[in-house]
């Protein structure tokens, strides 16, 4: 009964993450953006705009210019928790990848680096004033359910151990569709449980940045505005008919 009611939960959050997350990226695809209004200073090509998005994904550039204490607490939660997933890549593999047993034991002290910039972003939401105002409770709610995954998942290493092979055994059966025992242990309980939340919630949360820097028109919009006329789709369907 355990097993299936995990394996239901896993399926569902799964289904909910995808299907929302791919719903999201079809809105923001086809959400029109009628006037040029990319941040200055702007690339003039799109290949300039191309290696501006990778800088602002891989490197947090507008966050660094504009903060540099909320750009150091949020690189490091979001270098340690990408280290973090790689390393939980090997629950899914069989052989596992010769990059990912290489990255196992940074994966592993990448953890406390996650939690500590959680830590000290929670921090700033109540130290400081005019964050605090803005802030609402779902923005706590993402940082401690991130913390409590890790708490959690550090609760099976440090404090009541997990049979880590029968916990691979059960997700390469979910990917067959196989259900097969999942052990009781009860951080590993709460942990799978955390991880089937935030995917649930992942679609409907402001966790959304994630895709959808890549569609704000302040960063992917070619500085052309003098050189070509910017015109959305459907405000080209309306000039043809007026013309007509």
């Amino acid at each position: 009964m355990l097993s299936m009611t995990y394996a239901s939960l896993f399926y569902l959050a799964t289904l909910l993450f995808l299907g929302g997350l791919g719903y999201r990226i079809y809105t923001y695809w086809n959400t029109p953006a009628p006037l040029k209004i990319p941040t200055m200073p702007a690339p003039t090509t799109h290949r300039g705009v191309a290696f501006r998005i990778f800088r602002e994904v891989a490197f947090f550039e507008s966050l660094f210019k504009s903060n540099k204490w909320i750009w150091i607490f949020g690189y490091i939660f979001h270098v340690a928790m990408a280290l973090v997933v790689l390393r939980h890549f090997r629950y899914f593999q069989e052989p596992v990848w010769g990059i990912i047993a290489l990255i196992q034991p940074i994966g592993m002290y990448a953890g406390f680096a996650m939690m500590a910039g959680l830590a000290a972003l929670l921090f700033r939401r109540f130290a400081v004033n005019r964050v605090r105002y803005i802030s609402r409770p779902s923005d706590y709610l993402m940082l401690v359910l991130l913390m409590a995954i890790v708490a959690s998942g550090y609760g099976m290493q440090y404090v009541e151990r997990v049979d880590i092979l029968a916990v691979k055994a059960f997700m390469l059966g979910l990917m067959r569709f196989e259900v097969l025992p999942l052990p009781s242990n009860p951080y590993l309980l709460v942990h799978l449980g955390l991880v089937s939340f935030l995917m649930i919630i992942f679609p409907i949360s402001k966790l959304l940045h994630a895709p959808g820097v890549f569609f704000s028109p302040t960063r992917n919009q070619v500085d052309n505005a003098r050189e070509k006329r910017h015109l959305a789709p459907w405000a080209a369907k309306l000039d043809e008919g007026r013309d007509r």
